[in-house]
């Protein structure tokens, strides 16, 4: 995390994604349903990956790919702006809508 990043809580985050589609600056788009799937299609018509996921008490957002991937995500807001912020420190600012 850096300097400004404030955690969202379960509920906050829940509240966002569920039933939503965040869409990245390179295009990129998550769609989280409702019921927890979950897929990510990749921009420039790069194919899209499919899984479940669920929102932790810690806030964190763990997906289980169907291919046997998973990895956990942490969402900030950040100086009114949120960020993706994954398992490996990447930062990915959500485009707003």
């Amino acid at each position: 995390m850096r300097t400004g990043d404030t955690r969202l809580s379960q509920v906050e985050l829940q509240d966002l994604i569920n039933g939503q589609t965040l869409t990245y600056y390179d295009d990129g788009q998550s769609k989280y349903s409702v019921g927890g799937s979950y897929s990510y299609t990749y921009a420039n018509n790069g194919g899209t990956a499919f899984g479940r996921f669920k929102v932790g008490a810690d806030g964190k957002v763990c997906i289980a790919f169907a291919n046997g991937f998973g990895r956990c995500d942490l969402f900030v807001q950040n100086s009114g702006r949120l960020v993706m912020l994954t398992e490996k420190g990447e930062r990915f600012p959500v485009r707003p809508e």
